[in-house]
Order: C-alpha cells, then structure tokens, then sequence
C-alpha cells in the first residue's frame, strides 16, 4: 500500500468513527469491527464481509445496525474506554475483554470454533512429548501480542518457564513455520486460527501440544443495552447456522458459528494471561 493510499485509507477509518458517534447519537447503533493485524481490509471490504451479522444483531433489536471498521487498536481501546461503541467484534481478544473489564462492555458472543494455541515441531522431529520441548530452541509470534502472551501462560500452566528457555521471537507466524523448516528453531507456537494452522499437515508439520480453549473473535456490547436485547440478539446469533443464508454469512467471516456461554471465561482471560 502507498502512502497515500495508506493516509486515505486511515482518513477514512477516522471519519467513519467520527460518523460512528454521530450515528450513536441519533439511537442508530453501530458495529465496530477489529481483525488484529492479521487482516488486509479496507473499510468498504470490512463492511461487506460484516453487514449481515450486524444485519443480524439489528434484527433481534428492530433497528439497523452499521458497520465501522477500526484498523488501530489505539483507535478501538479508546473508542470503549470512551464507551463511543456500541458493539464490538474484535480479535486479539483480550481487547474485548479488557473492555469489559476496564469499561463496562458487557458479553454477547464468541466465535467458533474457540481459539488455542497450537505448540508444533516439522514431522521427522523426535519429540513426542511437550515436556520434551524442555531445552530446545523455540520460535514464537512477537513477545508482546496476544498469542505470545496465550502461549506463555498455556507453557507456564504446563510447567515450562520461558524466562529459563531459549526463546527467539518473531513478527509473523508465518515466520514461525520458516524457522522450523529450516531448522533455526526446533519447537514453534503458533494460534490455532493462523494462516499457518490450517497449512500445518501439507507443509511438513505436526502438533506436538493444543492448549486450552480460549474465546475466539468476542462480540461485547455497550451497558446500555438491557439483559433482555442481549438475550435477543444471543437467540439470533446462535440460531444463525441453522438457516439457509447462515452458512454463508458465517463462511465469509470465517468461522463456523457463535456460542453464548462463555462470559466466566471472558471475564478470567485477562488474569489468566497476567498471572
């Protein structure tokens, strides 16, 4: 992307959000959507991909119901710390749960299947054990982001301490496959729902360790709302599957449903990554 093209695209992020609040204002609600740094979208792409689920959450609230795309996470953290949304769908998802958290969002849904982190070492490797991955080399996703973080507190529950490991850290878990292609690293940690997860078996790589489930691509809505529009706005969200258009909307989101049942394990997800 071209600078200019990368100032325009962010100008107008800027001033969705800005109509966002205006919308927000005149009782229209909106949809903010994250997809982390994972995605390529543009705003008009975003809303495409993501009107028939806020189609959807409109339905259960007799209204409609926009799409806004929030590239940056600053954007998207003070946007709840401001309570300027109404609902949020993002990913990583200690975004979400800090905004319930921090700001007062409330739980409505995650997406299916849950998220893990994948532990995986090539095919021919020797290691037939997690406990075996003890003194080797191990390639992660950057120290700082989500999955690095899922998969310390997942190794750390396990009994592997990566402060006393030989760690190397990387920006893309693309990376992470390479260097174990290569034989730069020995073990890598990589999220289940990554680009390289759904490659693991046809390039050459098997999984050694899946951790705990975690929610994946969590849906909060705003305090404003009462118990019983989460509930109808749950009712339709879980029933959507199950009708014909569903499995389409679903598809072009890229996951295979919601479930509602969840809120304990959002509300623990942050002390469990902190602790």
């Amino acid at each position: 992307m071209t600078a200019v093209r990368k100032m325009g695209v962010l100008c107008l992020s800027a001033f969705m959000l800005l109509a966002a609040g205006a919308a927000r204002a005149e009782t229209q609600p909106v949809l903010v959507i994250s997809e982390g740094t994972s995605g390529g979208l543009d705003h008009a792409q975003v809303i495409a991909k993501y009107q028939d689920v806020a189609n959807v959450i409109g339905q259960a609230l007799r209204t409609k119901v926009s799409v806004v795309f929030a590239r940056e996470f600053a954007t998207l953290e003070n946007g709840m710390k401001a309570g300027k949304f109404d609902f949020v769908m993002a990913r990583p998802s200690d975004y979400p749960a800090r905004g319930m958290r921090d700001s007062g969002y409330q739980y409505v849904a995650n997406a299916k299947p849950a998220g893990q982190c994948l532990i995986i070492v090539p095919k021919d490797s020797p290691l037939k054990k997690l406990e075996e991955a003890r003194g080797k080399r191990l390639v992660m996703p950057e120290q700082v982001s989500y999955m690095s973080r899922f998969c310390r507190a997942e190794l750390r529950d396990q009994g592997i301490n990566l402060a006393s490991e030989n760690v190397k850290y990387v920006r893309e878990q693309a990376a992470v496959t390479f260097f174990l292609a290569n034989k730069f690293s020995d073990v890598g940690a990589i999220a289940s729902y990554s680009g390289p997860a759904k490659k693991l078996d046809q390039e050459g790589f098997r999984i050694l360790h899946s951790s705990v489930q975690k929610p994946y691509f969590p849906l909060v809505a705003h305090s404003r709302f009462d118990p019983a529009q989460i509930k109808a706005i749950q009712r339709e969200l879980e029933g959507l599957s199950a009708k014909p258009e569903g499995a389409e909307i679903l598809k072009r989101v890229g996951i295979t449903g919601f479930e509602t049942g969840n809120e304990a394990a959002m509300k623990d997800l942050l002390a469990w990554l902190e602790k």
